[in-house]
């Protein structure tokens, strides 16, 4: 049975900041409050559906939960407690680092809470400053360290492209994150939303998104540095069907980025063994469940080779690892 995340969103609420970037309320498609009405709802149309009760959880994404209205946030947690009973694993949230202290997650604990995101987005302060975060690289690390002091699952969050960053410091980004251990992660490209301040910035010549073809490409590399580390990523790229709700004005958003960055990884990986072979037809041997990652968002990948002379025919086989294939010629 599969996983089930009962996503529910608080949009800036707890906010001490707003984001240059940011607009929770476009992101999620939700412009009112949250109500108990809204939580019971959600959580009994997915308990209907067959699922892993052990690994499927209610999740309390935008805003800041654990800066929240403290009425709000028992409201949430006391209203999603008779799920967790019969039909959920646990309560997942996502807050700010600065917000953060020992008797929240105390209460939290309490409360049922098994899982904690925090929205690091980068550790340059410098990055941090110019998209007016108003936390510290410090405060990521202080609150991942409590976090998991407590016993929760720790995920971190980061964003390539912001204001002022580069590929260098996002890769950088993405080590100092994975160094902190955590459990999972989320990476979003930036992407420029209208009534923004970053948007301001775009059409002012002040900021230059960066392209989807160079996002792919830093992402791709990002994905297997940090699966690499043992670090699971869980969100890579805003979620699909987001161009809808989003008013969006520029940026690499796509609706299937996780898939072009797999892509991505599998088209170096396989160039890289047919450099060892004549040209003709081959048969590539990829891990379970990857033959349409090494065949690439809409074939590009076969395509791009058949190019080249490559005639390949893609084969899943146990045993062989993700993202490393073998290749022969028949």
């Amino acid at each position: 049975m599969k996983h089930i995340n009962v996503a529910l969103f608080v949009p800036h609420a707890g906010c001490s900041h707003r984001c240059i970037f940011c607009d929770q309320r476009a992101i999620s498609g939700q412009t009112r409050p949250l109500t108990a009405a809204d939580i019971v709802d959600a959580c009994e149309t997915a308990a209907k559906c067959p699922h892993d009760r052990e690994n499927s959880e209610i999740a309390f994404f935008g805003g800041s939960f654990t800066a929240v209205d403290p009425a709000l946030m028992r409201m949430c947690l006391d209203t999603a407690a008779p799920f967790l009973q019969r039909d959920f694993g646990g309560i997942r949230i996502s807050t700010r680092p600065d917000a953060v202290d020992e008797n929240t997650l105390l209460l939290l604990k309490q409360k049922g809470v098994t899982a904690i995101e925090l929205g690091a987005q980068s550790m340059d302060d410098g990055v941090l400053a110019q998209n007016e975060r108003g936390h510290t690289a410090a405060d990521t690390v202080r609150a991942a360290e409590l976090i998991k002091t407590f016993g929760f699952s720790l995920g971190l969050q980061m964003m390539t492209g912001l204001y002022g960053s580069s590929p260098q410091k996002d890769r950088q980004t993405a080590l100092s994150l994975c160094a902190l251990q955590p459990d999972t992660m989320r990476i979003y490209p930036t992407v420029v939303l209208e009534g923004t301040r970053l948007c301001e910035l775009y059409r002012a010549g002040d900021y230059t998104p960066p392209s989807l073809e160079d996002s792919v490409s830093l992402c791709a590399a990002l994905l297997q540095l940090v699966e690499n580390a043992g670090v699971r990523v869980i969100r890579l790229g805003l979620h699909a069907g987001a161009e809808g709700t989003l008013r969006f004005v520029a940026g690499p958003y796509h609706p299937a980025f996780r898939e072009l960055c797999e892509g991505e990884i599998y088209r170096f990986a396989i160039g890289e063994q047919l450099r060892k072979l004549p040209k003709g037809q081959v048969l590539v041997t990829v891990a379970p469940g990857d033959v349409s990652k090494a065949a690439g968002h809409g074939r590009r990948n076969t395509s791009f080779f058949k190019e080249q002379g490559y005639l390949i025919k893609i084969k899943e086989q146990a045993g062989v690892p993700r993202y490393i294939p073998a290749a022969a010629s028949v």
